[in-house]
Parts: C-alpha cells; structure tokens; sequence
C-alpha cells in the first residue's frame, strides 16, 4: 500500500481541533440545504492503516461517514466509496 490522498465526508460537526489527532487532515464543515451539519476532511494517509485508524475514530465519534473517496495526486478523482 503506498500514500495516497483521501476526502472523507460525515454527518456532523468536527472541530479543526481535532486535525492533528486524525492525521493532520483539512477540517472543513459545511450546512446542507437541510440544514444538517457535514464535515469533510482531505489529507494524505501513508498507507491503509492509517486510512483505517482515521476512520474508526471518525465511527468513535459518532460521525456517520458519508463518503470516502481516494484523491489521485494528479487532481483526477479516484474511487468512490459511498456508506449508506
């Protein structure tokens, strides 16, 4: 497994506090036309571990993920994984 770059999206709010506790990813938070609270989160995970650790935190928290989509560095979109 090599590096690689991730957006995940969840229901919810995460504070940019918390960045540096999943792995120095970028907290952005954002109101749906519902009014419902998402949080998205891009970073760089150094491999699949890491990627795993973040997103069992993100289920410790009570966030449900939304989406997890791996980032190809050259800007194109990779694949999408979408939790329902």
């Amino acid at each position: 497994w090599t590096p690689a770059t991730y957006r995940i999206t969840v229901e919810g709010h995460l504070d940019e506090s918390w960045s540096d506790r999943i792995g120095n990813m970028r907290i952005t938070t954002s109101t749906r036309a519902d009014k419902t609270t998402v949080t998205t989160l891009v970073g760089r995970t150094r491999d699949q571990a890491e990627l795993t650790g973040m997103l069992i935190t993100l289920y410790e928290l009570h966030l449900p993920i939304l989406s997890v989509k791996n980032i190809h560095d050259s800007g194109h979109e990779g694949r999408q994984y979408s939790i329902w």
